[in-house]
């Protein structure tokens, strides 16, 4: 049972490793916000409404209000966040009942489908229906499918690399942008649409999104029910097409995520181009550096702060060993002498993760990361930074030979655990690209059991 952010590929990941028979109850979604006669979205509007209160735009009294409506029961974020975006990623990976993901937590019908979950999952054990019995690579296909038609967070890139790899099954970035390249997004959700997770549910939810994916997913995976995915959302229909959008009439016909690579990202960075503002997918400008977060929060306000619109804001050591653990804070905030001159967008990169509530134009998960040499540890204060999404490129406009004298006079880390779990986990983190997995826990052999004496 789980529902918020890594909880899902958390409870995935140890059902995928002990490989027993394993069922998913997804937590649900809150229901929607309301605020003003506005319908308001978690994580989306606290990050919207936040900027336009350090603009000075926004009484405090007014953020106390909007703080009291956000979240009005129980309940995962109601946006296609991160939580939103896993628990549907676990329900067409087949461990959900039907349907499952998108119950608001405090709907009737949630109590109802954790009740059959309950007596399904012991049939499952009668039957010896295990996590391998359901994953296979057109499986892990058909996640990522529906996350791109969902406007899925940018998380669900180092999630689902984790949970295939996990399995035994290999998955690299390019798949993500494979996909996305012909894949629609027909979700009309927030932060990328106009609606909400109720709002989908009483739409049809995630069988009627599938149903309108249709051939573009493998059909015959299994799926916890016993019976194949095609099976599970037959005859599944669209009630709101504000909301669930048909192909022929997509929010946009691709490009739901898209997989960087240049000279700043060797292997590999991810954003989310319909969430930035679209003057920003083809970008250069000079980049003003921030070595950690704490250097950041201390100096993103300050009068005198050398940055412009054009700027390219950039935050290194964030990512899985240099965070440590990769927190949410690659939608940098905007300097806030900007925002109050209109500004509401710039470009970002870090090696950090984000928030999938978040928006605006930021690149993540840059990889590798500066704390393990990366080229963004090599960035200084106004080198050209140079976007096109279009090409799929993240440069620095610096050639080889200084890329490599400032290699040469960077120095070495130093040893932020000498022992215990931090020194382990520093030895044995994956970096992004490779789904921020211990090396250790990957793949399928056969563990023994101990022998009973």
């Amino acid at each position: 049972m789980g529902g918020c952010d890594k909880t899902t590929p958390a409870l995935l990941l140890g059902a995928i490793s002990m490989n027993v028979p394993a069922l998913f109850v997804p937590a649900g979604p809150m229901l929607r916000g309301d605020w003003r006669g506005q319908t308001l979205g978690s994580g989306s509007d606290v990050w919207k409404y936040w900027a336009e209160m350090r603009a000075g735009k926004l009484q405090e009294s007014a953020w106390a209000e909007l703080e009291s409506g956000i979240a009005r029961s129980a309940g995962t974020c109601m946006t296609m966040g991160t939580a939103a975006t896993m628990m549907s990623a676990a329900e067409v990976l087949g461990f959900t009942l039907p349907g499952a993901s998108a119950i608001p937590a405090v709907d009737s019908r949630h109590a109802r489908m954790a009740t059959l979950a309950g007596r399904r999952i012991v049939e499952m054990v009668w039957e010896d229906l295990k996590p391998s019995d359901l994953l296979c690579a057109e499986a892990i296909d058909n996640a990522i499918t529906t996350v791109l038609a969902l406007g899925g967070s940018t998380n669900a890139v180092i999630h689902l690399i984790a949970l295939a790899r996990r399995a035994g099954i290999p998955l690299e970035l390019e798949r993500f942008d494979q996909l996305s390249r012909e894949t629609p997004v027909l979700a009309n959700l927030r932060p990328t649409g106009a609606f909400l997770m109720e709002d989908f549910f009483y739409a049809g939810g995630l069988p009627a999104l599938l149903g309108a994916l249709g051939e573009r997913l493998h059909l015959g995976c299994r799926t916890v029910s016993g019976r194949t995915l095609g099976e599970d959302i037959a005859g599944a229909e669209v009630y709101d097409a504000r909301v669930i959008r048909s192909p022929a009439e997509p929010i946009a016909p691709s490009g739901s995520l898209a997989i960087l690579r240049g000279n700043l990202a060797p292997d590999g960075a991810v954003m989310k181009p319909l969430a930035a503002a679209p003057e920003l997918l083809l970008h250069s400008g000079p980049a003003l550096v921030f070595d950690d977060y704490a250097e950041l929060l201390a100096q993103i306000d300050d009068p005198a702060l050398n940055v412009d619109a054009r700027s390219v804001l950039v935050l290194r050591n964030a990512g899985p060993k240099g965070g440590p653990g990769m927190p949410e804070w690659g939608q940098l905030p905007i300097p806030k002498k900007l925002l109050a001159q209109g500004v509401r967008d710039m470009l970002r990169i870090s090696d950090a993760r984000m928030s999938g509530t978040s928006y605006g134009a930021c690149v993540l998960h840059v990889a590798p990361e500066a704390f393990v040499g990366g080229p963004l540890g090599l960035i200084q204060n106004g080198d050209i930074i140079e976007l096109d999404v279009r090409a799929r490129r993240l440069d620095v406009r610096l050639d080889d030979a200084e890329l490599a004298r400032r290699r040469s006079l960077r120095p070495t880390p130093r040893a932020r655990y000498p022992r215990g779990y931090g020194r382990l986990f520093l030895e044995h983190i994956q970096q992004a690209n490779d789904g921020c997995d211990f090396d250790f826990l990957l793949g399928t052999e056969r563990i023994e059991e101990p022998a009973i004496y």
